[in-house]
């Protein structure tokens, strides 16, 4: 694979004249391009500009509003809803964390509800962002059917990632972002383009056959969830978590309303907040980090989130994808 360098800078910049070329106002690219150069700034490569020819065939299509506004109804003191009005998550997660942070900080616990918007990158965002307030935070949401429900060979679950930050004082938090599926399917696609093997079991050809070539997957295929049934669980409480309580597209429900554009499906988000002061008390630090230190103790053991975050103290150019690059470059 051949790349060019390129700095933070001039990805974001990249993303940023892409999108409001093809139809984004300054709020909606300069938030959506934070969410790109903040996924190559830490190696998260499958949510950067990999995403962004489908950010921009949704604009080109008409399916997403680049000039949309959130509006937001207070439905209790603890609970939010936002309506992303057709337009990406980005500017509506950056709008709506800080109103779920000052409910959990009032109320202890609170829970944003995202509607009506189209989410196409990863949740750490979204949950270091509460993180960084002290407040505990788990994020979920969904997309469109790649995934087979354990026993099935036919997509019912999208790869429905769920993420959860933990706040830790003066260091960086305690962070997973994954898909309850074996893959993201981002990483498929980044393994097809870049001609690496999947590992076994993670997803099946268009036959039902067990295969190892992310170009099977892609090809009428189907991912597979993690740890068989015990994923499978965790990926229908998403649903019901990201579709059914907030009220909003079910998996299914979005492959039938998506116009097949290539980029991200409609659909919704669910963000809970919880204060660690309130609920456990002034100790809550102390006693967390007790046990964090145990963990990280132990050989062999390296918290998740922990080279992203490495990742992100480098001032280096980052290596991108240079035929990645010149397509976008074309989209301007």
């Amino acid at each position: 694979m051949t790349t060019v360098e390129l700095s933070v800078e001039e990805i974001y910049d990249l993303a940023r004249s892409c999108l409001l070329v093809n139809g984004c106002d300054e709020a909606n690219a300069d938030a959506a391009a934070r969410t790109i150069s903040a996924a190559e700034r830490d190696g998260a490569l499958s949510h950067g500009l990999f995403r962004l020819p489908g950010y921009i065939a949704s604009l080109r299509s008409g399916k997403v509003d680049g000039t949309a506004r959130p509006t937001e109804q207070q439905l209790t003191p603890s609970a939010i809803r936002l309506d992303g009005n057709r337009g990406f998550a980005p500017l509506a997660i950056e709008y709506g964390i800080p109103l779920l942070a000052d409910a959990a900080e009032e109320m202890g616990i609170a829970v944003l509800l995202i509607r009506n918007s189209f989410h196409f990158a990863a949740l750490w965002p979204e949950v270091e962002a509460l993180a960084e307030r002290n407040l505990v935070g788990l994020a979920c949401t969904v997309h469109t059917p790649m995934v087979a429900p354990f026993g099935a060979k036919k997509a019912l679950f999208s790869t429905n990632p769920i993420s959860f930050a933990f706040p830790r004082r003066d260091q960086d938090p305690y962070v997973f972002d994954m898909a309850t599926a074996a893959r993201a399917m981002g990483d498929v696609g980044v393994a097809a383009r870049d001609g690496h093997k999947l590992p076994k079991e993670t997803g099946l050809d268009k036959h039902g056959k067990p295969t190892t070539d992310p170009n099977d997957v892609l090809d009428g295929g189907v991912l597979l969830p993690f740890g068989g049934y015990k994923g499978s669980a965790i990926a229908t409480m998403i649903e019901l978590l990201a579709a059914g309580l907030v009220g909003d597209f079910f998996s299914f429900e979005a492959a039938k309303a998506d116009n097949k554009d290539g980029g991200p499906a409609i659909g919704g988000e669910f963000i809970l907040a919880m204060s660690p002061e309130t609920l456990a008390g002034p100790n809550w630090s102390r006693h967390s980090e007790q046990f964090l230190s145990e963990l990280e103790g132990m050989e062999g053991v390296r918290l998740p989130g922990r080279r992203r975050f490495e990742n992100r103290q480098s001032t280096d150019t980052r290596s991108v994808n240079a035929e990645l690059v010149t397509t976008i470059r074309g989209l301007i």
